[in-house]
């Protein structure tokens, strides 16, 4: 099989708000088609396998290649649905005089080193924690940029809760067993009620830094713009730390991820900890009706629960699910139907987070449920950049933090699928 090719670039004389759409819909006809040749070789190769007890090496590598260019062609409608949504910050002018004399201020600072009006701003708000040791507050319009690119690329961040907070850390009341209730007749006494017991949940805010780096000829330009150029130098870095602590951290100096707390097997569920569905394969999906535990993992969850759910797993083990069909010969995964949007698994979102396990003896590799009511993640208002031009020059390093937690604060929302 050739090589895919994906030719986004628009046509001469195309308007220029319309070249986005035309890159777009080139590479979702690519990745149209594209499945349609993976269904065509999959195909194939189950019918080898019926006739033959095993499939042709040709059709294994073709599917495999094919599988590949699906994985390329949904990172590129990644890549053009976030540089769709991106907007120049150079446009955005502050509205009030303070917001621009910050502005202004912070980007003597990135240029030049010069702090003295970044030290009198703060100052004036009595802002505690910041001068040369913490480094200095970006001007808000940078917070919320890093911020919402950082929901387009972090995806657990995308289908979870988010809440900003002034303080250390949020706290969240959370009921253990509600109140007492019942049907009572209209004129028959009331007994009082029995009080609802709770019980707290804390999410600390932990410290995340990322350190670009730049020469003082490229800040000495003045067409150079300071606020794209640090938001788009620390999104992805932030972003890799965030995507793995928001499913694998252990809670220490990092966010605690959803695969770091307790589980138990569904039937024997209990608040406070994940309940799993095994699949009864160690490492894998059972040899016959592969696709059935599946439909036990979507049952495991609550019917409230099920109408915001989603898919999140790893691109293996999504490649593994592909390959599956329903008893009417339909597969059960569908390639998106624009650049926003995902792919879907039985008709519910699939997100992709590279941190989640591939298939393996007791990994919990896939997970399904309202992440939105299952995951809090907290972010404390406040960017900071701390300019340091000695450690490498000649290059000027941006050492820039903030303090972003995280954890599970309704463990009947999610449920995992352990492949064993």
């Amino acid at each position: 099989m050739t090589e895919m090719r994906f030719e986004t670039k628009a046509p001469i004389g195309l308007p220029e708000n319309k070249a986005a759409t035309f890159g777009t819909d080139a590479v979702l006809d690519e990745f149209a088609r594209a499945f349609e040749a993976f269904k065509e070789a999959n195909d194939t190769r189950l019918s080898e396998i019926e006739t033959r007890l095993t499939a042709d090496v040709v059709t294994e590598e073709k599917l495999a290649r094919i599988d590949a260019a699906l994985d390329q062609a949904k990172n590129r409608l990644d890549r053009i649905s976030l540089d769709r949504a991106r907007p120049p910050l150079g446009g955005d002018t502050p509205r009030d005089a303070s917001a621009t004399e910050h502005k202004a201020a912070f980007d003597l600072y990135v240029r030049a080193g010069e702090s003295a009006g970044l030290k009198r701003l703060e100052e004036k708000a009595l802002s505690a924690g910041t001068g040369p040791d913490g480094g200095y507050l970006v001007p808000p319009t940078i917070e919320r940029e890093v911020l919402r690119r950082l929901g387009e690329i972090s995806p657990i961040r995308a289908i979870a809760t988010v809440r900003a907070v002034s303080g250390g850390q949020y706290k969240r009341a959370v009921s253990v067993k509600g109140p007492a209730a019942g049907w009572v007749a209209e004129t028959a006494p009331r007994p009082q009620t029995d009080a609802p017991s709770l019980s707290e949940l804390s999410f600390p805010a932990m410290e995340l830094y990322a350190m670009p780096a730049a020469t003082q000829t490229l800040l000495d330009d003045a067409v150079l713009d300071i606020d794209a150029w640090l938001a788009e130098e620390v999104e992805t870095a932030f972003a890799e730390q965030e995507s793995v602590a928001f499913v694998t951290g252990d809670g220490v100096g990092r966010p605690k991820g959803f695969l770091s707390y307790d589980t138990v097997a569904n039937a024997d569920w209990e608040p406070g900890k994940l309940g799993f569905v095994a699949t009864g394969a160690a490492g894998a999906f059972p040899a016959s009706n592969p696709s059935d535990v599946l439909f036990d993992l979507i049952y495991a969850l609550r019917a409230g629960y099920r109408q915001g759910a989603s898919f999140v797993m790893n691109r293996r083990v999504q490649s593994a699910i592909r390959k599956f069909k329903d008893a009417d010969g339909n597969y059960l995964w569908q390639p998106p139907l624009a650049a926003d949007r995902a792919a879907t698994l039985m008709g519910f979102p699939l997100v992709e987070a590279e941190a989640m396990p591939d298939l393996g003896a007791g990994n919990p590799s896939i997970a399904f449920g309202d992440f939105k009511r299952g995951y809090l993640v907290v972010d404390r208002v406040g960017l900071r950049t701390l300019r340091d031009p000695y450690s490498a020059k000649p290059y000027v390093l941006f050492y820039t933090t903030k303090r972003v937690g995280g954890g599970v604060q309704d463990f009947a929302a999610i449920k995992l699928l352990r492949f064993a």
